[in-house]
């Protein structure tokens, strides 16, 4: 049966059309293009939704923030604290920008999470070493800078986890995957991997690797991952991933694709001259899925 388009607005949970998902969980194959009544493990269905009318609910909070700082070494990191406006312990999450930088449009897009119940870090790795925003070449000092991030997050009193979930998009996604495994902070600091359209390879590496491989990391990574990508994402952005995801899958690791129709790239920072309703339908639930994930992983490392 074709998938009809289902929105649950209110609950901030919309599958527009088909979300293509994949997972470690789903019947074998790549992709699921279209949803099958049949298949009882396509996870955007919602039984209660369509039998009933009934709207699962979803953590919404007013929003505090507060500037901040950490040291790597002799470099200060300058960075955002956000956090529900209450006197609570939440769950942990580091929040990477991507090669823009730190800007308005990803600064709502970390208030947005930390309306569903977390404590954010948004460290500006780029203002700590004097860089412009939309570097074209990486400079893997940022990694460490990073890094030292998830440190300061698991100190603070605010949090109620002893581990962190990394959360990015674009080449966040590269920074957080290096701090998951070649600084091993999954061994001991991390709990999940998020990420929004990933650069799934080292932003120095020649053009073949860009297009056709993705970064050895990803095969190193143990953590449960979730990555959300539009379907007009850039080609060779979207080969690296699907790429990644499949070995990861073929390892039998805890990952899973979710594939928006219609939607194409920065679909959760794109501004509103330009923004679409496929794009706000597509933030939100990628935010709320992702909050539930992030939120039921930390949960096994709970102080």
């Amino acid at each position: 049966m074709k998938a009809k388009t289902l929105c649950t607005i209110a609950a901030i949970v919309c599958a527009i059309g088909t979300i293509g998902i994949t997972g470690a969980s789903l019947a074998e194959g790549f992709q699921t293009p279209y949803h099958n009544i049949a298949n009882e493990k396509a996870r955007w269905w919602d039984d209660a939704w369509w039998d009933d009318g009934q709207l699962p609910e979803v953590q919404n909070h007013k929003v505090v923030e507060r500037v901040v700082s950490y040291k790597n070494g002799d470099v200060e990191v300058p960075a955002v604290v956000l956090r529900p406006d209450d006197d609570k312990q939440y769950p942990a999450v580091l929040f990477q920008h991507g090669r823009a930088g730190w800007m308005d449009l990803i600064h709502r897009h970390a208030r947005r999470l930390a309306a569903r119940g977390f404590v954010v870090l948004a460290p500006d790795v780029y203002a700590a070493r004097f860089l412009d925003p939309r570097p074209i070449e990486h400079d893997y000092a940022t990694e460490g800078d990073v890094n030292a991030g998830v440190d300061y997050l698991l100190s603070l009193p605010d949090v109620s986890t002893k581990r962190a979930c990394l959360y990015s998009h674009t080449r966040g996604g590269y920074y957080t995957l290096k701090v998951a495994v070649t600084y091993k902070r999954q061994d001991d600091a991390v709990g999940c991997y998020v990420s929004y359209y990933p650069h799934m390879q080292d932003p120095n590496a020649p053009e073949p690797e860009q297009v056709y491989r993705y970064a050895s990391e990803a095969d190193a990574l143990t953590i449960p991952a979730m990555i959300f990508i539009g379907e007009h994402e850039q080609y060779q952005r979207k080969r690296s991933i699907e790429t990644a995801v499949k070995s990861m899958l073929d390892r039998k690791h805890d990952v899973t694709l979710i594939t928006y129709p219609g939607v194409g790239r920065g679909f959760d920072f794109r501004p509103d001259n330009v923004r679409t309703f496929a794009d706000d339908l597509a933030s939100k639930d990628a935010v709320a899925r992702a909050a539930q994930f992030m939120r039921k992983r930390l949960k096994l490392y709970a102080k």
